[in-house]
């Protein structure tokens, strides 16, 4: 019996144990719960202004020559005097001889031109004097043309004409013995030499003007609207718009002056874009901003920033506001608010809005992650912003009006 006890007693304990355990957790105080509501996602906000603004048109292009061509023989011959400057980047003023071909030849076609000449002016005096003869001698008589020499004399006159015609071409073929073109330019490479024999028709040099350079410009239709221009423009020199050519040449940023002369009148089918054409004068002498500006090469790639329309009251929003699909996102009390607007232009560093949105209104630059609408913001610095905004304003003002 002893053993028995023994034998219980640890396992009355356990029990005892597992019951006290068990009462405790039934008995023990509730604590109350408050759901905690979901914080607030930090964003960064940036006012909606309001001012006048002038439009600009990004685009990018190649600068090409404006007149290029290929130089080429009009006359045959030998090729007795090349100028120092007809080689690879030489230049020439205008109506400088380049080369000449030999011309004994065609000073002997000039001299007998002139010789046949004379002897045609010679049967047409001969053919005058023969008519009046005949008219006098024919007097009273009804004679025919032949009798009169009529035909005789219009033949004389026939040849005359074919002979001054003969020696007009003789003197043309000589004066083609020089060559030379009529503008300023640059010799891009050359392909005969002295003492060479060319027939016409050779080509004998490559050869691009420098008086005036141009680059085509790709434009898309919004970049087109922004420019407020129809298709198909020519500008005066009183309209047209500034642009300013930018590029990178041995290390350091060079810019040009240049202006847009027109848009062409077909948008090109691949691409879908219409080009608009600017040309800038004097590219490899004048026409450069810095003291130390390089001229503007043929061939060159250059950013171009065209001047567009004038805005007298445009909104202006930074352009990481304007979201895709052209939507912002607004920040309405705390709350984001999500809205579609119609946007009349966009650059890299801002987007001029028509409707949607209005002035003084915050738009989020920041990312935000599944944006919804009403989704609880905090706006990071609007109040500086937004006061920052304020004092802009007010300084624009005329000074009866800040009071």
């Amino acid at each position: 019996m002893r053993h028995l006890r023994l034998a219980v007693l640890p396992l009355l304990v356990v029990v005892a144990t597992v019951a006290i355990t068990f009462l405790l957790i039934k008995t023990k105080p509730q604590l109350e719960s408050t759901p905690e509501p979901p914080r607030p996602r930090v964003v960064t906000v940036a006012p909606v202004q309001e001012a006048a603004t002038q439009l600009m048109v990004s685009s990018q292009g190649e600068v090409t020559a404006r007149v290029n061509i290929d130089l080429v023989a009009e006359v045959s011959g030998k090729v007795v005097y090349v100028s120092p400057e007809f080689t690879e980047g030489g230049t020439f003023e205008p109506n400088q001889v380049l080369l000449k071909i030999d011309d004994s030849d065609y000073k002997v076609a000039v001299t007998n031109a002139q010789a046949e000449v004379a002897r045609q002016k010679v049967l047409v005096d001969q053919g005058a004097a023969d008519a009046r003869v005949a008219r006098q001698q024919l007097a009273g008589v009804k004679a025919s043309d032949l009798g009169l020499k009529k035909p005789q004399l219009a033949q004389a006159k026939a040849g005359l004409a074919a002979a001054e015609a003969s020696l007009q071409q003789a003197k043309v073929n000589l004066a083609r013995t020089e060559v030379s073109l009529p503008y300023k330019g640059r010799v891009r490479q050359d392909q005969v030499g002295l003492g060479q024999f060319v027939s016409a028709g050779t080509t004998l040099a490559s050869i691009f003007s420098t008086d005036t350079a141009q680059v085509r410009l790709p434009l898309t239709d919004g970049q087109l609207a922004s420019l407020g221009l129809p298709i198909g423009f020519t500008a005066t020199p009183e309209s047209a718009p500034a642009v300013t050519l930018t590029a990178t040449v041995a290390g350091a940023k060079r810019q040009w002056p240049a202006r847009l002369v027109r848009i062409e009148p077909a948008f090109d089918p691949l691409t879908r874009v219409i080009y608009a054409v600017a040309e800038v004068d004097a590219p490899y002498s004048e026409n450069t901003v810095f003291e130390s500006g390089a001229p503007l090469a043929v061939g060159l790639y250059v950013d171009a920033s065209i001047q567009g329309q004038s805005l007298p009251a445009a909104k202006i929003i930074p352009r990481q506001a304007l979201r895709a699909g052209n939507r912002v996102y607004v920040v309405n009390n705390g709350v984001l608010e999500i809205r579609s607007v119609s946007v009349k232009h966009t650059d890299r560093q801002q987007a001029v809005i028509e409707d949607g949105i209005s002035q003084g209104e915050m738009v989020v630059i920041s990312p935000v992650r599944d944006p919804i609408n009403g989704l609880r913001v905090e706006p990071m610095g609007a109040a500086e912003l937004r006061a920052e905004s304020q004092t802009a304003q007010q300084r624009a003002l005329p000074a009866e009006d800040r009071s």
